[in-house]
């Protein structure tokens, strides 16, 4: 065959290849930056090779794509987000990521094209890593309805977040109802943070009337309560456009019941979790003193009862995306978790937590080694199905002839240990601290660039190309358009 008989820049050999749908012993082939070949014996009159990489004994897998996290984000409040994306691709890269899907977030009263404009600046030049963006509309007038949203989404643009909670970021349910209307007639994926408003803040003022302002008690105002009607409003909403949504950083049960039921109706409605679900509880937010604020985060972790439901989501499929939703903000830094000082009150903490880095570990260790999913499950959740819901299949997202050769080498039964200090982020603690886990990635490659060794990344800031995403098939409604 004409592969066989050109150069490849990269061969990797006895390779078990684990995708989506399939596992099996191959030689992979790598030629400017895509997969060419997969075969056995490809080492045979395949011509000069550039580099050999034996596999023997390692699982080789697509590389992850981390679909929601926060880097470099502009805040309205004086918080500053300790990774950049330099830093934070770094990191990202020696986790086994190898694409990464932030957000360009629109100030109330801000055009949403200088919001993209703005969030190129600050990634042109330092990422290590494959991106695209997301965007955040918060305020969704005429102008951004009429022209700037759908040329955006032409232009690759095709995904955006909604909030129904933060006083800066929430929309109301018409504004809702619009948004979503025109990601109908655009082909847009509309992501939604479900929590009520209203519920938090009414739980809050009496909390902090009560004197109950400690960062566990951040936990008590954000309700699972809150969580659950939110998804389902929003989940009813979607409906009535007919559009499909994915309902981001869901926390437990009550909220998983409401996607449960819509997807047994045979509505498009995705579900993401993220390791905050299954390793951290409330009881993380109730340390001595101020600590409690690292593992502040919206919404919050619940009890042991949520983890175990999330768990068996992920197993049987209610869940499609496994994110990080990496929010890095530094410890000992006053502004980050200290911006309002260690005697704030909990709804003045800077919600979020940093784990681009450890994602996939945590998932593989705790999920394929304990046998809660299965490797294809686990390359489902955290590569194949977020290319797919987001525009970036088959280029990204699996191990195919003509797929970018995005991979990560695993050792499955490598033993670690997670240490801040080990860590190539920008944050100044992990909430996974001390946590063991087994199975590694011993080399990650973007586009056949190797850009992590051992857990150490490699790459170079610069080397990571903007991806301009496709509209994604997941996000077309199941009727035809009926004045939308």
């Amino acid at each position: 065959m004409e592969s066989k008989m050109q150069r490849l820049d990269t061969l990797i050999t006895n390779a078990t290849v684990i995708t989506a749908a399939d596992r099996f012993v191959a030689d992979i082939g790598i030629r400017d930056g895509r997969i060419v070949a997969l075969g056995e014996g490809l080492a045979e009159g395949a011509g000069p090779v550039g580099e050999t990489i034996d596999a023997s004994g390692l699982w080789v897998m697509p590389g992850g794509i981390d679909a929601h996290c926060h880097l470099a984000q502009p805040l309205g409040d004086g918080a500053v987000m300790a990774d950049d994306f330099a830093s934070g691709t770094r990191s990202a890269a020696a986790g086994g990521t190898t694409t990464v899907i932030p957000f360009a977030a629109q100030f109330k009263g801000q055009s949403l094209r200088a919001a993209v404009e703005d969030y190129h600046r600050e990634s042109d030049g330092k990422a290590m890593i494959d991106y695209a963006f997301h965007m955040i509309v918060t305020d969704p007038n005429e102008t951004v309805l009429r022209e700037e949203l759908p040329a955006l989404i032409e232009e690759g643009y095709s995904s955006f977040k909604i909030y129904l909670t933060y006083d800066d970021l929430k929309l109301n349910d018409r504004e809702v109802l619009e948004v979503l209307a025109l990601a109908r007639r655009e082909g847009a994926m509309v992501m939604v943070h479900a929590e009520n408003a209203d519920c938090i803040a009414y739980l809050t003022e009496l909390l902090e009337a009560q004197g109950h302002t400690a960062p566990r008690y951040h936990a008590e105002a954000h309700s699972s309560i809150a969580e659950r009607e939110a998804t389902h409003r929003a989940i009813s909403l979607a409906e009535l456009i007919d559009v499909p949504l994915l309902i981001v950083h869901v926390s437990g049960p009550q909220a998983i019941e409401q996607i449960r039921w819509a997807q047994s109706r045979g509505l498009r409605v995705y579900g993401e979790t993220c390791p905050q679900y299954l390793m951290l509880t409330a009881d993380d937010l109730d340390q001595d003193g101020f600590e409690g604020a690292k593992c502040v985060c919206s919404p919050p972790p619940r009890d042991p009862a949520a983890q175990q439901a999330v768990w068996e989501a992920l197993e049987s499929g209610v869940f499609q995306v496994f994110s990080s939703d990496h929010a890095p903000f530094r410890y000992e830094d006053d502004k980050g978790k200290k911006l309002h000082g260690e005697e704030a009150s909990f709804s003045c903490i800077p919600n979020g937590i940093p784990g681009l880095e450890t994602r996939l570990a945590i998932l593989f260790s705790e999920g394929v080694v304990k046998q809660r999913i299965d490797a294809t499950r686990f390359v489902a959740l955290t590569a194949t199905n977020p290319a797919k819901i987001y525009g970036l299949y088959p280029r990204k997202g699996t191990i195919a002839v003509g797929s970018d050769a995005d991979l990560t080498l695993w050792d499955p039964e490598a033993r670690v240990t997670v240490r801040n200090d080990d860590l190539h982020h920008a944050v100044d603690y992990t909430p996974y601290e001390g946590l063991e886990l087994t199975g590694r990635v011993v080399m990650a490659l973007c586009r056949g660039q190797v850009v992590a060794r051992d857990g150490k990344p490699c790459g170079q800031a610069g080397d990571g190309q903007f991806l301009r995403c496709d509209k994604p098939t997941p996000a077309r409604p199941r009727g035809q358009a009926k004045g939308f």
